[in-house]
């Protein structure tokens, strides 16, 4: 059964608690929260993983590496130049997304009951 509450999206991009999007899912940087403050969800059981890490290696890789190979193509600059450019760009487009991945997989979590550990039954009475 899903749970109520905001969009993934909205949530992700807020940073908010995907019940009742109002309170802060972090307390510091990519850091969860013990609870929400507002409505007293507890974040404390919850992990996502490494599953938005893994988002982040494709679309950072993605959107670095091919401009990259296009400028070494056109230019063909010394290394000096690749590093100039591109360590910046991937650490802060990194660091720019993965907090708000973070948030989206949580909350996506959150609005399909995904249990650590666990497999929430829809009729626990019955033995499957």
């Amino acid at each position: 059964m899903n749970n109520p509450g905001i969009s993934p999206i909205i949530a992700g991009l807020k940073g908010v608690c995907p019940q009742c999007g109002k309170g802060v899912l972090f307390n510091g940087y990519l850091k969860l929260a013990d609870e929400c403050e507002c409505c007293g969800l507890d974040y404390r059981n919850e992990d996502v993983g490494d599953g938005p890490a893994s988002l982040m290696i494709l679309l950072v890789g993605t959107l670095v590496v091919f401009p990259a190979l296009l400028v070494e193509v056109a230019f063909k600059p010394p290394i000096w130049v690749h590093a100039l450019l591109w360590l910046p760009l991937t650490t802060v487009l990194t660091l720019g997304f993965l907090r708000p991945f973070k948030a989206f997989w949580f909350a996506l979590m959150f609005r399909n009951n995904v249990v650590q550990g666990r497999k929430e039954l829809e009729n626990p009475g019955q033995d499957q």
